[in-house]
């Protein structure tokens, strides 16, 4: 490849000076989703119920020269979720340019077996948190002139997935609009 079209390239898929928030970051699909930021440029600050995973996980980012903070947050907390965007608000000076909504849990189990706590568990962290974060950075993301949402879904929201029903219940797709 040219030394020219390199440099277009590079531009192209170049999140420098771009700053995000991964939900769920320290393992699976967040953790891919936030290293490929990282590594196209953008500052990325994560979330984890477990703080030793967390500062596992930031030494790792550190040494591979990413831009990564992060904070101990139990998503199903509202107050803890207020304090997660304050330290992301306090991380990037009030402005947010991308948030992915990544955390997710479930509990297999047969649908007459789910009990409340269950259902308040998967529904918690899967759908009420994403919904209020979202409400949380509306002004980060507005303050940074350029915000985008992301939502990681799950096929289980559109097809029948054995020992998922509450789980497909929060990852559900709406269907075709048109």
């Amino acid at each position: 490849m040219a030394e020219a079209e390199m440099s277009y390239r590079e531009k192209r898929w170049s999140l420098q000076g771009m700053t995000a928030l991964v939900t769920g970051g320290t393992r699976g699909i967040g953790r891919a989703i936030l290293e490929e930021m990282a590594s196209f440029g953008a500052a990325v600050h994560t979330c984890s119920r477990n703080q030793t995973e967390l500062n596992r996980s930031l030494e790792e980012w550190k040494t591979k020269g990413y831009s990564v903070t992060g904070s101990v947050c139990d998503l199903t907390s509202p107050p803890q979720r207020e304090k997660l965007m304050d330290a992301v608000s306090s991380v990037f000076q009030g402005k947010l340019n991308i948030l992915v909504n990544n955390a997710g849990t479930t509990i297999p189990k047969e649908a007459i077996d789910y009990t409340d706590e269950d259902y308040r568990t998967i529904m918690g962290t899967n759908l009420d948190s994403a919904y209020h974060i979202c409400q949380l950075t509306h002004p980060l993301l507005k303050a940074s002139g350029n915000g985008s949402i992301v939502f990681i879904s799950s096929v289980a929201g559109v097809i029948g997935i054995p020992l998922s029903s509450v789980y497909a219940a929060s990852k559900g797709y709406p269907g075709d609009r048109t």
